[in-house]
């Protein structure tokens, strides 16, 4: 009976967990999870995910500072839309500018979506695989715990009892055999099992940690979206506001435009015209001079001048300081036809104001029938005020007069050669004219 508990219970049990054990160790159960070294390339696919993360956080703070940047140039662009007397030119450069912005900030948020992407796949593939680690751990550990109950019962019977009910000493090797063959591989599943534990944690560790940071990544990106659909809004809207604007415009440049043309028909005409309207603002510049500095002697007018210009009006700017395509302008430098002030339009006997604190050095016509007021600010610095109305409302100054910011000094006109309802107002600096909105 003891040599049938040996012959049969022994080598029967041992060879079931043989038989088990070595298609569960060989991979027989299911495709290998992860070639090599399992733990290693655990902890190698840990860092790695790692370091992609902290990259798409570092981008993630890189695209905070562009929607920054944008938004600070869309600001700007909507002060400088709401502002008086918009600079078309220099609101299409910003908005030019606002567009080639969104589109760096667009393709940084599409490289971040699509980086977010590729994490969740590498997450669902960790996922499974941890999934299927955590399988093979239970099964390892159902199969050595059955081992160790089996090797428990085989201990029930001494080698001496195995040895003495032997027929051979053949029987003696073989049995003896088994029982080693079972503590070696009851070892090196032991083994197996202890370096899956280290490998489902490594697995588990990376799981926990990428979604944690996928997730807070994706709610920040989120946030990004928001911000550049507000800035892709109000992209449009200064897009609208800056085509208004420019129609606008062009409505009223297209109406002196046209008188300009039918004065150009009579190319005599236009010359002795232009001959003339520089003929008297070079006397009157000349007269203003000496008032200028009859005024400083007497201690009327500062020296210097601190501080800054406002508009004197608000409305349709029509022609710009410098060269233009107008052929009423005269030639200068290197310009066919120059513009020495700013012409803004606005409807008739709109109140005309004082651009910054000084004193009324002129205020009366030319002799090209337009009445101009000027003022004085310093010894160096003169704003004019051209085409003022004089006949249903006077013009609201008088020579000497001190007048402040903002002040009405004239009403909107159309006095001598103009085309329609505008004020033409120039900044004298040290006896040259100058773009005034450089003072501004």
């Amino acid at each position: 009976m003891i040599r049938s508990r040996s012959r049969l219970g022994i080598p029967v049990r041992i060879g079931l967990f043989v038989v088990l054990l070595v298609p569960l160790l060989s991979g027989a159960f299911g495709t290998p999870i992860v070639r090599g070294d399992e733990l290693s390339d655990a902890v190698a696919r840990q860092k790695a995910l790692q370091a992609k993360i902290a990259a798409q956080k570092q981008q993630v703070a890189q695209l905070n500072g562009l929607q920054a940047d944008l938004r600070t140039e869309i600001r700007g662009t909507a002060s400088q839309l709401a502002g008086i007397n918009a600079d078309l030119t220099a609101v299409k450069q910003r908005i030019g500018g606002m567009t080639a912005k969104i589109h760096v900030v667009q393709a940084t948020y599409n490289r971040q979506i699509a980086q977010l992407a590729d994490l969740d796949s590498q997450l669902h593939q960790i996922q499974a695989e941890e999934a299927a680690k955590a399988a093979q751990l239970q099964l390892r550990r159902v199969l050595l715990a059955a081992h160790i109950r089996a090797a428990y019962d085989s201990d029930r019977t001494s080698l001496l009892e195995t040895i003495l009910s032997a027929n051979s000493f053949s029987d003696v090797l073989a049995d003896v055999g088994y029982l080693v063959d079972i503590g070696s591989q009851d070892k090196a599943l032991a083994d197996q099992v202890a370096k899956d534990q280290q490998t489902l944690f490594t697995l588990d560790q990376t799981v926990t940690q990428t979604r944690s940071d996928t997730e807070q990544l994706r709610v920040e990106t989120a946030a990004q979206r928001q911000v550049l659909a507000r800035s892709l809004l109000d992209l449009k809207v200064a897009r609208a506001q800056y085509k208004a604007l420019q129609a606008t415009t062009a409505r009223a440049l297209a109406i002196q435009q046209y008188t300009f043309q039918k004065l150009a028909r009579n190319a005599g005409a236009l010359r002795r015209a232009m001959n003339a309207e520089a003929a008297a603002e070079a006397a009157i510049k000349r007269k203003i001079d000496a008032l200028v500095a009859l005024q400083f002697q007497g201690g009327g007018i500062p020296s210097q001048y601190n501080g800054t210009l406002e508009w004197p009006l608000a409305g349709v700017i029509t022609q710009e300081f410098g060269c233009t395509g107008v052929i009423w302008e005269p030639p200068q430098g290197s310009c066919s036809h120059f513009h020495n002030g700013i012409d803004i339009a606005d409807p008739m006997y709109t109140p005309i104001r004082a651009a910054g604190p000084g004193r009324v050095v002129y205020a009366g016509p030319l002799s090209d029938g337009a009445w101009v007021v000027i003022i004085a600010h310093a010894e160096n610095l003169l704003t004019w005020y051209a085409h003022v109305d004089a006949y249903r409302y006077p013009i609201a100054v008088r020579v000497g007069d001190l007048v402040q910011a903002g002040q009405i000094i004239a009403y909107e006109g159309m006095t001598g050669h103009t085309t329609g309802p505008h004020l033409h107002w120039m900044v004298e600096l040290n006896g040259a004219f100058v773009n005034g909105r450089l003072f501004l």
